[in-house]
């Protein structure tokens, strides 16, 4: 595979075609772009795509220049968006900002990476500055993205500062004079207004290169919102049993993108445990991703209990409400459980539970479980 495969790997656009060559042939590390907005606390595994192939052109010598979006997040991306994104607080920004670059850094090279946060020259334009800006594209131009068409056709608002923020994500790649940036499928429209405003400020424009979106377990994106994601950050035993979700029929897809390389030969069974390992091993390292294997084996394909069980404390009263008792053990919503409980999903000491109301005594030292991974043990009162 020559230098520019490896580089574009799994990629969908590469525009303009064959500008990559010419970039390369200029004999400098290029500046490799990827804007991040921080809607969530967490990277999805979703979301290192990119992540990858930056880290395939830092592996070639180039800088990977990563922005963090804390000034854009306040406008919120309408990429892909029927509706206008709420707007987070400050603190929630801020909050999830922080936790960004380390998640990034499981996939980047720290040593190639430029980190930049955007608020650093957006909150600093002029008001003159910013109509400047707004000269760079028209109004048509702005229109013709399909989430814009569709939301004006049924319609649906669009506030003004939606059309700002291609303009600002645009802007980003004038500040840090990108070479290429990268970015989803979603993100070509804003990738490409880069290219233009780049130009009308007096600059070369940025190659353009989009990445595959991948679908989870359920066949949708993969979204933090959504709850159908793998958190960089998750515990490795979530990792490993949100992987073990998959379809087979999604398996090779995910080698393809996630693992970049081909499904190894044998069951689907193994090559979803392989998948899985890979997944925790990237974040939490080898030890942790066999540790989880074990854990996954023994909790939902045996049907055992985790080796680490957390206590509870059993409420006063007698009998006690396992409704009750569930919700302040793992969250449910009474009603959650009571579904649960009624659908043979609760165990007492591995065997079903059917009744709402149970004695003090069976509850007394015994191991609760909730579905296949939740489980809480209340210690012999003395």
């Amino acid at each position: 595979m020559d230098d520019v495969a490896l580089l574009t790997r799994n990629h969908v656009e590469l525009l303009p075609a064959h500008g990559l060559e010419t970039k390369l042939k200029l004999g400098r590390p290029l500046r490799v772009k990827l804007g991040i907005d921080v809607t969530s606390p967490d990277i999805h595994v979703g979301r290192a795509i990119p992540l990858q192939r930056m880290r395939a052109f830092q592996d070639a010598g180039h800088i990977g220049v990563l922005i963090v979006g804390d000034y854009t997040t306040r406008i919120g991306d309408p990429s892909g968006r029927s509706a206008e994104r709420p707007i987070l607080s400050d603190a929630e920004i801020d909050g999830n900002a922080k936790t960004y670059v380390a998640q990034a850094m499981q996939i980047l090279d720290p040593g190639r990476t430029e980190v930049r946060f955007n608020g650093e020259w957006l909150s600093k334009l002029s008001f003159a500055d910013v109509v400047r800006l707004t000269r760079t594209l028209t109004v048509a131009q702005l229109l013709e993205r399909d989430d814009f068409a569709k939301r004006i056709a049924a319609g649906q608002p669009v506030s003004v500062s939606e059309l700002l923020y291609p303009l600002m994500q645009a802007y980003d790649s004038v500040a840090v004079e990108a070479d290429v940036e990268l970015g989803g499928t979603d993100q070509l429209y804003n990738l490409l207004a880069g290219r233009t405003v780049m130009e009308a400020y007096g600059l070369e424009p940025q190659i353009v290169l989009t990445t595959p979106l991948l679908l989870s377990w359920d066949g949708a994106k993969m979204s933090s919102s959504l709850g159908n994601n793998i958190p960089l950050t998750a515990a490795p035993e979530e990792q490993f049993g949100r992987t073990m979700r998959l379809p087979d029929t999604m398996i090779a897809d995910w080698y393809r993108l996630v693992v970049e390389a081909p499904v190894p030969g044998g069951e689907a069974m193994d090559s979803k445990l392989a998948l899985a390992r890979f997944i925790v091993a990237r974040s939490h390292g080898q030890d942790a991703a066999a540790a989880a294997e074990a854990h996954f084996t023994r909790v939902v394909r045996e049907g055992g209990a985790p080796e680490e069980v957390p206590e509870g404390v059993l409420p006063d009263g007698d009998p006690i409400h396992l409704p009750a008792l569930l919700a302040v053990a793992f969250g449910l919503s009474t009603s959650e459980a009571r579904r649960m409980i009624g659908q043979g999903g609760v165990k007492l000491n591995g065997a079903a539970v059917a009744t709402l109301d149970l004695p003090r005594a069976e509850l007394d030292g015994a191991l609760v479980q909730a579905g296949k991974r939740r489980f809480v043990r209340y210690p012999p009162s003395s």
